[in-house]
């Protein structure tokens, strides 16, 4: 073997060692080695093609991010379509459509599924020749996508090179490529600080970052991948979907670890409420679940309509995000005094719940998000966290909306309002009588938080400050049983419980 053959043969062997690695810390999330020594096994290969140029081939690790500044994207036909899915958003919808499949095939005993999550993302298709990355492509119309196979080389959980060697000589399959929360909070952060629009979510991030022309800039982006979808092949046939998805594994292609196989759909309805409590737990953001018949022989059966398989179907969660209108800009008024703009939206469902009004916080996020009355905007709840607006769809304006100016006064007591320092972004009301103030200090005093005045929520102390019977909140502890009994809907029972424990709670603090 002479010198050159000896340098080839190194380069391969670090290519392979490398390819190895990468799926221990990719796909498996188990890696073998340090950062270090991966990295030092990366320069070492690195020096080696630098050196011997004729050595470098597109599957080497070192050529993710390669070449310069794209000039655009050539379309690329899908040899097999890329279809989307029809949802649901019930359950009764899922049994319906169960029932509709079973209808349609010929024998249903071996009808199960494997149910994978829905993630939010961008979907491709990826193609293998040889074991070897030759094509990455947008879904587009499903006939025809986008070649975005110098981007997708940047992603590293996506291999160049497939392990093993009994992998077939073409492979396509569909996946999804996704941001993790973190990476869309550190890009969206970067982007407020150079002053650019923020992006929305997640899908839409990627969707942006695969635009991107330089594929450097879109490697520092964080994009991965996960396989979920047999595209076609040669010289090898998967039996069911399970089948595709262990065997794609082991060729070191990235397949979500929340996979599950379920014989019947009850045990679908489980796993769908399962992740309806836990899914705010993911790194990623996940919209549902995707339900698919387990055998392919059933798939083929099924068939597909010109848009959607017949044999899939996404199962999905509330959604996190809505859009509506701004009805109004009305001010709070809190305990301290600061003013806040609330944004009244037309009632709107988001996250399993009905939203009709969002807080701005203060007057300068009013400002960064140019949110006028009349306007349209994007509002989301993950979870139970507050509501808020995320952006305004400046596309919907038709002039008529109504800029937000911060108040000369309070809009309750009519007093001036100030910033205590010129830097600080609130505006306060500093009138200690403040009616607003008063609420929202008895709010807080009566909280589960504070005292935890059973019976003393906001109607109530609405009443008792608009009848002038409580002026501060000492004045709790003058009331009498006829004077809650003189509230509305308030009873005997009701108005007794509120005396004795405002009596029990002035004996604790006057004899402690």
């Amino acid at each position: 073997m002479n010198d050159l053959e000896r340098v080839k043969k190194e380069i391969e062997e670090l290519k392979e060692d490398i390819r190895y690695h990468d799926f221990r810390y990719y796909v498996l999330s188990d890696p073998e080695i340090s950062d270090k020594e991966y990295d030092d096994l990366l320069r070492k290969l690195k020096r080696l093609e630098e050196t011997y140029p004729q050595f470098v081939t597109p599957d080497s690790p070192t050529q993710r991010v390669s070449g310069g500044v794209l000039e655009g994207f050539p379309t690329t036909k899908h040899v097999v379509k890329m279809l989307s899915l029809d949802n649901v958003y019930w359950w009764e919808e899922l049994k319906e459509w169960e029932e509709k499949v079973k209808r349609m095939l010929s024998n249903t005993d071996e009808l199960d599924y494997l149910v994978e999550l829905k993630i939010d993302g961008v979907s491709c298709s990826l193609t293998y020749h040889q074991g070897k990355f030759i094509l990455a492509a947008t879904r587009g119309d499903g006939e025809i996508g986008e070649d975005i196979t110098a981007n997708v080389r940047t992603i590293k959980t996506v291999p160049l090179q497939l392990l093993g060697k009994d992998f077939p000589s073409l492979l396509e399959v569909r996946g999804e490529i996704y941001m993790d929360k973190k990476d869309f909070q550190r890009i969206n952060k970067e982007r407020h600080n150079n002053k650019e629009p923020l992006f929305a979510n997640p899908r839409n991030a990627v969707s942006g970052s695969l635009k991107l022309l330089d594929p450097k800039l879109v490697s520092q982006r964080g994009l991965k991948c996960f396989i979920h979808s047999f595209g076609r092949t040669e010289g090898i046939k998967f039996s069911s979907q399970k089948e595709f998805l262990d065997k794609i594994k082991e060729w070191g292609l990235r397949v979500n670890p929340h996979n599950k196989y379920c014989s019947n759909l009850k045990e679908v309805e489980d796993y769908y409420n399962y992740w309806c409590d836990n899914r705010e737990n993911l790194d990623y953001e996940v919209d549902g679940l995707v339900v698919k018949v387990n055998s392919f022989k059933l798939q083929v059966e099924l068939g597909t309509t010109l848009k959607s398989p017949r044999w899939a179907i996404a199962y999905k969660f509330p959604a996190h995000q809505a859009t509506t209108t701004v009805e109004n800009i009305e001010f709070g008024v809190g305990r301290t005094g600061i003013i806040t703009p609330v944004a009244i939206l037309k009632p709107v469902e988001c996250g399993g719940v009905t939203i009709s009004r969002v807080t701005l916080h203060n007057f300068e996020e009013v400002e960064r998000l140019d949110v006028r009355v009349k306007d349209t905007v994007l509002i989301e709840r993950a979870g139970d966290v507050i509501p808020k607006v995320v952006k305004v769809v400046v596309s919907k304006r038709t002039g008529k909306e109504k800029k937000i100016e911060v108040p000369k006064n309070c809009p309750v007591c009519g007093e001036k309002i100030v910033k205590e320092k010129e830097e600080e972004v609130y505006w306060y009301c500093i009138n200690p009588n403040c009616p607003a103030r008063l609420k929202s200090s008895l709010l807080h005093f009566a909280s589960r938080l504070a005292m935890d005045i059973e019976g003393m929520g906001e109607s109530v102390v609405d009443e008792l400050v608009d009848r002038g019977m409580v002026k501060s909140i000492v004045d709790i502890y003058k009331l009498k049983k006829d004077d809650f009994l003189n509230l509305p809907l308030f009873k005997e029972k009701k108005a007794e419980n509120l005396i004795f424990y405002f009596f029990n709670m002035f004996c604790s603090i006057r004899f402690k």
